[in-house]
């Protein structure tokens, strides 16, 4: 006998698969940053691996390698982003060449 009865341990392995499940399901839902409306894509602004996601040169959120990288965008509030001053120049609504 190992101690553990049969009800106690399948409502400790439920307890856990439902644990599990939780929290699959919680990052499946906050992968790929979501826009409302209110905000626009700014490129060229993010720090490295702060990135909401790109266009180019990786997959997507937090992917980013570079400081500023062209390719990759950030959610901004909606009509900031072409106002937003970096050390190599302006936010851009648009993908630019790093």
């Amino acid at each position: 006998m190992s101690g553990f009865n049969k009800p106690t341990s399948a409502l400790v392995l439920a307890g856990a698969v439902a644990t599990a499940v939780a929290i699959l399901s919680t990052a499946a839902s906050a992968g790929p940053v979501a826009n409302d409306g209110t905000k626009e894509k700014c490129f060229g602004i993010s720090l490295k691996g702060q990135n909401d996601c790109a266009a180019g040169n990786h997959s997507c959120a937090g992917t980013s390698t570079i400081d500023y990288d062209g390719q990759s965008f950030k959610l901004v509030p909606k009509g900031s982003c072409v106002t937003m001053k970096t050390p190599t120049g302006m936010g851009s609504l648009e993908p630019v060449k790093s």
